[in-house]
């Protein structure tokens, strides 16, 4: 599994997902680009791909492609138009693409060639008054976590199975 960590300008979202569509047929990747700003770490992503792939292992995965799967887990919804809200949009913004599976390289290379991205160390730096607004995670919840933001968000995405 790889991150790509970069700013992003995102012209037109549809040849956005197209190409990202594209470069994932090509070499067998599965790809799913994040606003890094709802993004709290690695970890974050981290698990909530590992619990789509055994939710798609056991059968019981929401969506029928594995790129919108891990976007649902890592957003803690069912809904996908929901989810997406935490996905790329039209503008410059700062990304985190996720990159798992297939040829991983030549994933990475060929998305910085066809897509406006420009490297940057973008994972980690999250938002976090979008974050809290986007998983409702408020002030008594996140100082009964001593403050450890990322554990809340883990926990929302693991949530993410029992509510089904």
């Amino acid at each position: 599994m790889r991150f790509l960590e970069a700013n992003a300008t995102v012209s037109d979202l549809d040849s956005f997902i197209e190409t990202v569509g594209a470069v994932a047929d090509e070499t067998g990747a599965t790809i799913q680009a994040f606003d890094a700003r709802y993004v709290v770490d690695r970890a974050h992503l981290e698990h909530a791909a590992t619990l789509a792939d055994r939710a798609i292992e056991r059968g019981n995965e929401i969506a029928r492609d594995r790129a919108v799967e891990f976007i649902l887990y890592a957003s803690g919804r069912r809904q996908i138009n929901r989810a997406f809200e935490i996905g790329v949009s039209e503008g410059t913004l700062p990304v985190v693409i996720l990159v798992d599976g297939g040829d991983e390289s030549a994933a990475e290379s060929a998305l910085f060639d066809r897509l406006d991205l420009e490297p940057a160390g973008t994972l980690g730096e999250y938002d976090e008054s979008l974050v809290r607004e986007f998983y409702d995670i408020g002030d008594a919840e996140l100082a009964a976590a001593d403050g450890d933001l990322s554990a809340l968000v883990r926990e929302r995405v693991s949530l993410l199975t029992v509510d089904r």
